[in-house]
């Protein structure tokens, strides 16, 4: 896809927090917010940029446990019911199911789950194979912080390692929080209502001086402008 047209960036916002709402996700959501282009009423958004707000799975929530009949392979040759992690290290050579994301979930979506490079379940990862269509144009964010505080965290990241690429664009409205949906949110970014700086006015306000926030808001989009597809964003704060 080359981009959305307004209306239809809003109504994929509204899928996707459909989804949230209605659909057992790998780890518990708290936030969902829309920033960048899709918040300024720019129309067509040539990416839609989101944001999730998660927990880390400190202790799985699954309703119950994996019965044999809800997972390949859950019984071992000696008869003894092995737990999820096992299960899936072996059916899908990934780590970490029950740990880093809900056994429940894996067993309901087997083909959402994604690990990372050293083989664990990513929930991230997962959550944007749940989420996203493969050829999206879309960025997506997840951490376990809300979108205002990694705004600043990340800020001061980027100003330490002079790696501008990796700011949050603090432009956004927040679509759904803690199973409450925003429709006046949704109403505001269709009617293209809300009223928000430039990208280095928006540094500015964070403390940037002029010419650090127009310099990382020149590499911000440039960064952005050579993505393509889906591209997802997982940090721990």
């Amino acid at each position: 896809m080359s981009g959305f047209d307004r209306d239809e960036a809003v109504d994929r916002l509204e899928r996707l927090v459909d989804t949230v709402e209605e659909e057992r996700m790998p780890v518990p959501v708290r936030e969902v917010w829309a920033f960048g282009d899709v918040a300024l009423g720019l129309d067509p958004v040539e990416r839609l940029d989101v944001y999730a707000t998660k927990d880390v799975l400190v202790r799985d929530d699954s309703a119950t446990s994996i019965s044999s009949t809800d997972a390949e392979g859950a019984h071992g040759g000696d008869g003894e019911e092995r737990g999820p992690d096992a299960r899936f290290r072996e059916s899908h050579g990934v780590r970490g199911v029950g740990k880093s994301v809900r056994a429940d979930w894996a067993v309901e979506f087997p083909h959402f789950l994604r690990a990372n490079e050293s083989g664990h379940a990513a929930p991230e990862r997962c959550l944007a194979a749940h989420l996203l269509g493969d050829d999206e144009p879309i960025h997506f964010e997840v951490c376990n912080s809300r979108f205002e505080d990694n705004v600043t965290q990340r800020l001061r990241g980027a100003q330490l390692r002079e790696d501008y690429t990796q700011l949050l664009d603090p432009r956004g409205v927040c679509l759904w929080a803690d199973g409450t949906r925003s429709e006046e949110a949704f109403r505001k970014l269709r009617e293209s209502e809300l009223a928000l700086p430039t990208l280095s006015a928006a540094l500015e306000m964070l403390g940037m001086d002029d010419d650090e926030a127009e310099a990382a808001a020149k590499e911000l989009h440039a960064w952005r402008s050579r993505q393509d597809g889906v591209t997802v964003r997982g940090d721990v704060v």
